[in-house]
């Protein structure tokens, strides 16, 4: 396999813990936009316009799920949210005033999607005083990773040094649309992956966090561990505990813990106390 080419690694945090009190979504249906690039959007739920979402592939990946408890963990944390176009408009003087401190909102899919709410969504949200990011959902079957790279920072993907951007995210998942693997191998993927992050390091300046579940990273990259040392982990996982975590990775970065609770979208975690979440920011 192909390890991603050495560079400096950005800054992280230091290893902590997290916790989240649950309660009940809310969440908005809004249509979604196509490009020239790519006539068709992403399309995982018949007649819809939205395309996928992190955590999309979850549903029947894990068990159990918590949506009355809190996660089975103690010590600083600082709660979050990400959303899509599925949410529509976001009331986040709401998520604000409910705890929300940062979210990630979906940008682009593949070469060929842009979320329509991603203007109100992303500035939005810093406008309340959160810590903000953009994530892109990857099709590698559909184009090289340095070509979706380049269209998730052409399209919002960017990072801003200013203390409140968090680096784009890679939603790297189960295939809504087809094959788990989208169809390559290990090698293949890993390869993939590699090109995608490091052309937005030669874009951003930053590499891309990754957010995964444990089982598609290790099935669909064979357990590959190169990538832990350069992209923090964004780690999915619907269960009172967030491990095990996917090779190579010691902690998790952000624990996105359940698809619903008491702000829009999915609910997570950020691993550390706020002064470590504006380090990880940068």
């Amino acid at each position: 396999m192909t390890p991603p080419r050495s560079r400096q690694i950005p800054n992280r945090i230091r290893h902590g813990a997290a916790a989240l009190l649950l309660a009940v979504t809310a969440a908005l249906l809004a249509p979604g936009v196509a490009t020239a690039d790519e006539p068709n959007p992403p399309s995982p739920e018949p007649g819809s316009e939205h395309g996928a979402w992190a955590g999309h592939s979850l549903e029947d990946d894990q068990a159990p799920r918590i949506t009355t408890s809190v996660p089975d963990v103690a010590g600083g944390s600082v709660a979050g949210m990400d959303v899509s176009g599925w949410q529509g408009d976001v009331d986040w003087q709401r998520a604000w005033a409910d705890g929300a401190r940062f979210t990630y909102v979906k940008a682009t899919e593949g070469t060929g999607y842009v979320n329509p709410h991603f203007a109100q969504q992303y500035n939005g949200s810093y406008d309340v005083g959160m810590t903000r990011g953009a994530y892109h959902y990857a099709l590698p079957d559909r184009s090289s990773g340095a070509e979706q790279a380049h269209y998730f920072v052409d399209h919002g993907g960017g990072w801003t040094p200013d203390g409140r951007t968090l680096p784009g995210a890679l939603d790297i998942e189960y295939n809504p649309y087809g094959e788990t693997c989208y169809g390559l191998g290990p090698a293949e993927m890993s390869d993939w992956l590699a090109e995608f992050s490091n052309t937005y390091r030669d874009r951003t300046g930053r590499f891309p966090a990754i957010y995964t579940t444990t089982d598609w990273w290790n099935q669909c990259t064979g357990g590959n561990p190169d990538f832990a040392p350069n992209n923090p982990l964004w780690i999915a996982r619907y269960s009172e505990q967030v491990d095990p975590l996917p090779a190579g990775w010691t902690y998790e970065t952000i624990w996105q813990f359940d698809d619903e609770g008491v702000f829009p979208g999915d609910q997570n975690v950020f691993n550390g106390d706020v002064a470590q979440l504006g380090r990880f920011a940068g």
